[in-house]
């Protein structure tokens, strides 16, 4: 049987539910089934994760820098308080199975601010050197930098390359990331674009949208999802 992959949805304003069919179709591409989590369940986190087999973190708006004791910055970009409680809730709820976990964009940034690591609300902002363009001003299925990756790190073997190419489409970045992760691949600039667990579950952030660059036949995008499947057929 194909495994289960929850996936997490973003949230508008009014309330609407929305999630880009890249998701959806680079899980089936790899092999497994997709299920969408509506945002609001924070109540049937058990039986959710008795459903899945591995859990998708997606991309969307910025997180409520509360949850990380701080007020917001000037240059904070849209938050989702409903969204941010239902994805916590989860990833917490998952870290403790066992099950693999990838996050894209968002998704790295939540599982980071799970386990109480902090983010930069605008990296733009608030370094004081000079940063890369991020949030780039091309096609999403266009790779705009490099990411150097660790040598013997989970996404090094995946991608059977020390150096990749992505894309981007971020202003908020990991700033602090606690023991429970490590960092396993960063931009020339420094800004963190890769974080793995440090036990033995599967457990992948990436700050780029590997979903996009599979669509186009980027290998190492494919590889990803393909290894992420894998681990939940496990």
């Amino acid at each position: 049987m194909k495994p289960v992959i929850g996936i997490t949805t973003d949230v508008q304003q009014d309330g609407e539910n929305i999630l880009k069919n890249t998701y959806v179709q680079a899980v089936i591409r790899a092999g497994g089934l997709p299920m969408i989590i509506p945002v609001g369940l924070e109540q049937d986190v058990d039986q959710l994760i008795e459903l899945f087999d591995g859990l998708l973190l997606s991309g969307g708006n910025d997180i409520n820098p509360m949850l990380f004791n701080e007020e917001p910055h000037e240059y904070l970009g849209v938050v989702s308080p409903s969204r941010d409680s239902s994805e916590l809730e989860l990833a917490r709820r998952m870290l403790k199975t066992g099950k693999p976990i990838l996050g894209i964009c968002r998704g790295l940034q939540v599982l980071n601010v799970a386990v109480g690591g902090t983010l930069y609300q605008d990296l733009y902002k608030q370094n004081d050197s000079p940063i890369l363009q991020h949030t780039q001003k091309a096609p999403n299925t266009h790779c705009s930098h490099f990411v150097q990756l660790d040598k013997g790190s989970l996404l090094e073997s995946i991608a059977g390359s020390e150096r990749i190419q992505v894309n981007s489409y971020h202003h908020q970045s990991l700033k602090e990331v606690p023991s429970d992760f490590k960092v396993t691949g960063v931009a020339s600039d420094g800004i963190v674009e890769a974080i793995e667990s440090t036990d033995e579950q599967f457990v992948l952030g990436v700050q780029w949208h590997p979903e996009a660059l599979s669509a186009a036949g980027d290998a190492v995008s494919l590889r990803i999802f393909e290894r992420f499947i894998s681990e939940c057929a496990n």
